[in-house]
């Protein structure tokens, strides 16, 4: 399908999405929103894609946060109706099942900065930058991301002041796993992604669900929880089973 807003591509186990509104800093109208949702959902049952990367079209933003024309241009009933359809489409984000790497390669602003707190790991360059503005515009999100990416203390302040963190501060406050030179982002991004398409579907997307569903648990349930999980997810307890592809370099029998 021919998206407007966004451009993907497939690249082995990898789906690279493009945020594709670069005359607008990729700022996120419904239609974007919709359309990311909508491919995400295809990605989602594609048991050929086993990562996904996001970035922005352009050399200067990630996403400079929602359009505030579209917004302010539309009907108090419009907003209700896109307002269900969006926050649909941010939990299914937040809940996807497969890895969600961000290679932020400018502003990521507002709404753009929410989206970046519900991925996996982000990789910027020297012209990424973020700024949580909801407060300043009468309005809340990233509380119940942000914390768990920064720490509560570091999320209070930045979702208080609304203050633009950049680059290197987002690196060592964990907004960002990895700076790199933005002449290198795809290829890191893509580095990355394939060293995880690489390993066990299955494992990576259990991993997953087990970090984001066993937040908050008491540590000897988080335990158990992995334990049964493991249970459930293998073919077989035994060894061999796991280290097949090992013993296999090795010419060992398994």
């Amino acid at each position: 399908m021919s998206y407007q807003n966004i451009l993907t591509e497939r690249i082995n186990k990898i789906a690279l999405i493009t945020l594709n509104r670069p005359e607008k800093l990729n700022a996120m109208s419904y239609e974007l929103a919709c359309e990311l949702d909508e491919e995400l959902t295809k990605i989602e049952s594609d048991d050929g894609v086993r990562v996904v990367i996001l970035t922005g079209a352009g050399p200067r933003a990630f996403s400079a946060g929602g359009d505030i024309h579209q917004m302010v241009a539309s009907t108090a009933e419009d907003l209700a109706a896109r307002s269900e359809v969006r926050s649909k489409a941010t939990w299914h984000l937040a809940n996807f099942a497969k890895p969600i790497i961000g290679a932020i390669n400018g502003l990521a602003y507002g709404a753009g900065a929410q989206l970046t707190s519900m991925l996996d790991i982000r990789i910027g360059c020297e012209h990424a930058e973020f700024c949580f503005l909801a407060a300043r515009y009468g309005r809340a999100n990233s509380t119940w991301s942000l914390p768990l990416v920064v720490g509560m203390s570091k999320a209070k302040e930045l979702l208080y002041t609304g203050r633009v963190v950049k680059a290197e501060e987002a690196e060592r406050i964990g907004l960002l796993n990895q700076i790199v030179p933005c002449a290198q982002l795809r290829d890191t991004a893509l580095q990355t992604a394939h060293l995880i398409s690489e390993n066990d579907p299955r494992m990576v997307q259990g991993i997953k669900r087990l970090l984001r569903e066993d937040i908050g648990m008491p540590w000897r349930e988080r335990y158990d929880s992995e334990q049964n999980a493991r249970k459930t997810w293998l073919k077989s307890n035994h060894p061999r089973e796991g280290f097949k592809e090992f013993l296999s370099r090795k010419g060992m029998r398994s």
